[in-house]
C-alpha cells in the first residue's frame, strides 16, 4: 500500500497571472474557451469525390469535382448540393483552379487556363502555360495563375492575356489562390500551409498550418458571425471567414459478405470543406491555426514481468507543458494520487510508494485537459543575420553529447562538415542539415534505438534515430538544440468524444535562435520525397496533434532503494495512452491569446 502522505495529492491553485505557466487544478472550462469553441461545421458537398478549387458567388460555395467534371454549388449552413454544369461536365473534368470574375467563371485544366461565360459555362482557353496550371484568382484587371511545374506564379493582364509579372510560389506542392483585402491567400497541398502573400512582390506575410493534410482550394466568405470577429468588428457589421476544401484518400474495412475474408482494407475518396482560423499575435514571427480542446491521459498498468519486490519507489512522469501552442487547463491523477515537482521550468507528476510488491496491480497516471493548436513560424534567414552569440550557459547544456550521440565518431563528425556546406546562416544551415539527414536516411522502424553513428551507416533509421543524427550533426555546428515530443493525437477530429489511442510514441527536436528563442523542427514526417525537394511544412512549425510533455527532460523515470540495474519500466508495466478530442477552438479567442 502507498504511503498516505507521500502520494497526497497536493491542491494547485489557479494563477492569479494569466501569463503564468503553472497548471490549473480541476476546474470548469473558462468563458474564454467556451468562446473559443468553434460555431462553424464541415461543409460535406453531397455527391463529390475530389473537390478542388474553391470561390464564392451569392454567398455560396462553389468548387470543382476534378473527378465527375462537376461544377457545384453548395449552402455551407446545410450542405444543399446543386450541379451547375450538367450538360458541359466533360469539358470540366480533370480541373484544378476555380475563380469567378464579374462576367465570367474561370478554372484551370492541364496547361490551360479557361474563361467560361457565366450563362453557357462553355470553356474557352485564356492563355497556356509550359507546365500544368494549378489555381487561378482574379483581381480587378489582373489574373493570377500557380504553376508547381515552374514553381512560379504568373500574373496576366486580364483583357490583353499578356503576362506582366511572376514571383515564386511559397511552397513545393500543387497549390491554389485567392485575393481578400487586397492580399493573395496560397494553399499548398504538399506543405499543408495557407500563406498570405503581398500580391505586387509575392513577399510571405505569414503563414499557417492547416488541421486536416491536401488542402485544394481556398476562399474567403462574407459572414455576421460574431465569434469570427475576433472583436475587431463593430456588432451586425460583416467579417471574412476562411474557407478551405481538402481531397485525399482515406483507408477503411469494407464488410464483403460474398468473400471468403468478408473484411478487407480498401480506400475512399475523402473530400469536404472546413473553416480555417488563423490568428497572429501582436507584433510575434508566429500564427497559431485551428486548434482542439483535448483530453489526454497516459496511465501505467502495473504488470511485473518477473516477481521483484521494490522498497521506497519513487515514480515520475512529465506532464504536458505550457507553450505558445499549448495550453494546459486542468490535470489530474488516475489509479494513485500524486505530487506536482517542477523540473528545468517543467512539471512532473510524481508517485511515491513504501513498496511494491511482485504481483502487486495497480494504475499510475495522470489525466489531462488541454488546448491544442496548429503554430508556425515565418522567420525569415535575414531577420537571423545579426543573432547574438548563443550564451555560456547555452552551450554548456545544449552543444554537448550528453545523450549517446556520438559526437566523436569519425562517421558523425565528418557528415557534420559536410551536411551545412559553405553556409553560415542559421537558419539556413539548419535547414540544409535537416536536408543533408532527409537525403541519407530512409525511416524505419527499429528493435531498438541504435547511436547516430550506426543509424547513418545503416541508411535507415526511426523517428528517435532521425532526432539523434540532426541533434549530433546540429550541435557540432553549434546550433543549440533539444528532443521534445512523445506522442501525437490520432489526426481524426471529426471523431469528436470517442477515445482514440495512437499507435506509437513519438519525438522531434527543437533549435533555439538567440534573439528569438526555441523553434519546433519535426524529425523525419516531412522527408516525404526520395531526394527532395522537401516541404518546410513542420520547419519551425507544429500541427495540433503533436503534444509537447516534458520539454527538455526524461518523459519517465522510477528509481526505488533495491531496485535491479537490469530492470526496466517496460518489465514493471504497460502504458494505456488516450486522446478523447473535445472540441474545435478558434484561435483568436483561446486562452494563449488573453
Amino acid at each position: 500500500m502507498a504511503s498516505s502522505e507521500q502520494v497526497s495529492l497536493e491542491p494547485i491553485l489557479p494563477s492569479s497571472d494569466p501569463s503564468s505557466d503553472q497548471i490549473q487544478s480541476a476546474q470548469p472550462l473558462t468563458p474564454t474557451v467556451q468562446a473559443a469553441i468553434s460555431s462553424r461545421s464541415t461543409v460535406r458537398p453531397i455527391g463529390a469525390y475530389q473537390l478542388s478549387g474553391l470561390t464564392v458567388n451569392d454567398q455560396q460555395l462553389l468548387a470543382v469535382d476534378t473527378v465527375r467534371g462537376y461544377l457545384i454549388e453548395v449552402c455551407p449552413e446545410n450542405d444543399n448540393t446543386t450541379i451547375l454544369n450538367p450538360h458541359t461536365v466533360k469539358d470540366w473534368i480533370g480541373s484544378s483552379g476555380l475563380a469567378v470574375s464579374t462576367e465570367a467563371i474561370w478554372f484551370t485544366r492541364d496547361e490551360c487556363v479557361y474563361r467560361c461565360d457565366r450563362q453557357t459555362l462553355l470553356p474557352e482557353v485564356f492563355v497556356r502555360l509550359s507546365h500544368e496550371a494549378n489555381g487561378v484568382a482574379i483581381w480587378e484587371n489582373s489574373v493570377y495563375v500557380t504553376c508547381q511545374g515552374t514553381d512560379k506564379i504568373y500574373i496576366f493582364d486580364l483583357d490583353s492575356a499578356e503576362r506582366t509579372g511572376q514571383f515564386p510560389q511559397p511552397g513545393i506542392g500543387p497549390e491554389n489562390i485567392t485575393i481578400s483585402d487586397s492580399k493573395l491567400w496560397v494553399c499548398d497541398q504538399e506543405e499543408q500551409t495557407v500563406y498570405c502573400l503581398d500580391k505586387e512582390t509575392g513577399e510571405i506575410q505569414l503563414s499557417a498550418l492547416t488541421p486536416f493534410p491536401s488542402p485544394t482550394g481556398i476562399t474567403f466568405l462574407e459572414t455576421s458571425d460574431d465569434l469570427l470577429k475576433g472583436g475587431t468588428h463593430e456588432a451586425g457589421e460583416n467579417s471574412r471567414i476562411c474557407y478551405l476544401s481538402y481531397a485525399n484518400e482515406e483507408a477503411y474495412i469494407r464488410d464483403d459478405p460474398n468473400a471468403e475474408s468478408p473484411y478487407q482494407l480498401t480506400f475512399r475518396d475523402r473530400t469536404f470543406i472546413h473553416p480555417f482560423y488563423v490568428h497572429q499575435p501582436q507584433g510575434q514571427p508566429y500564427t497559431l491555426s485551428n486548434g482542439y480542446l483535448v483530453e489526454i491521459s497516459y496511465v501505467e498498468e502495473l504488470l511485473p514481468l518477473e516477481s521483484v519486490p521494490l522498497n521506497n519507489v519513487e515514480w515520475r512522469i512529465a506532464l504536458p507543458s505550457n507553450t505558445k501552442r499549448q495550453k494546459v487547463l486542468k490535470v489530474e491523477p488516475v489509479g494513485q494520487p500524486f505530487t506536482i515537482e517542477e523540473q528545468e521550468g517543467q512539471q512532473v507528476a510524481v508517485f511515491k510508494f513504501d513498496h511494491l510488491e511482485p504481483d502487486q496491480a495497480g494504475l499510475v497516471g495522470w489525466k489531462a485537459t488541454v488546448e491544442l493548436y496548429g503554430l508556425k513560424y515565418f522567420v525569415t534567414p535575414e531577420a537571423v543575420e545579426d543573432a547574438p552569440e548563443l550564451s555560456a550557459d547555452f552551450q554548456s547544456k545544449y552543444l554537448i553529447d550528453d545523450d549517446e550521440l556520438a559526437m566523436d565518431t569519425e562517421t558523425i563528425q565528418a557528415a557534420a562538415a559536410i551536411a551545412p556546406g559553405t553556409e553560415t546562416n542559421l537558419l539556413r544551415k539548419m535547414l540544409k542539415i535537416r536536408n543533408y539527414v532527409y537525403d541519407q536516411l530512409s525511416y524505419g522502424i527499429q528493435p531498438k534505438i541504435d547511436t547516430p553513428d550506426v543509424a547513418l551507416a545503416r541508411g535507415v533509421g526511426s523517428c528517435g534515430e532521425y532526432v539523434g543524427v540532426l541533434l549530433a550533426l546540429a550541435r557540432l555546428n553549434g546550433i543549440a538544440c533539444r528532443t521534445i515530443g512523445r506522442y501525437k493525437c490520432p489526426a481524426t477530429p471529426e471523431q469528436k468524444g470517442v477515445p482514440l489511442e495512437p499507435d506509437f510514441n513519438h519525438v522531434w527536436l527543437e533549435f533555439y535562435v538567440p534573439g528569438i528563442g526555441w523553434l519546433p523542427m519535426e524529425s523525419n514526417v516531412d522527408d516525404v520525397i526520395d531526394k527532395g525537394p522537401y516541404p518546410q511544412r513542420y520547419f519551425m512549425g507544429l500541427s495540433w496533434f503533436h503534444t509537447e510533455i516534458g520539454k527538455g527532460i526524461s518523459f519517465e523515470k522510477m528509481k526505488a532503494d533495491n531496485k535491479p540495474e537490469h530492470l526496466s519500466l517496460g518489465d514493471l508495466a504497460i502504458n494505456h495512452v488516450r486522446f478523447t478530442i473535445l472540441e474545435e477552438l478558434n484561435p483568436t479567442f483561446s486562452n494563449l491569446s488573453a
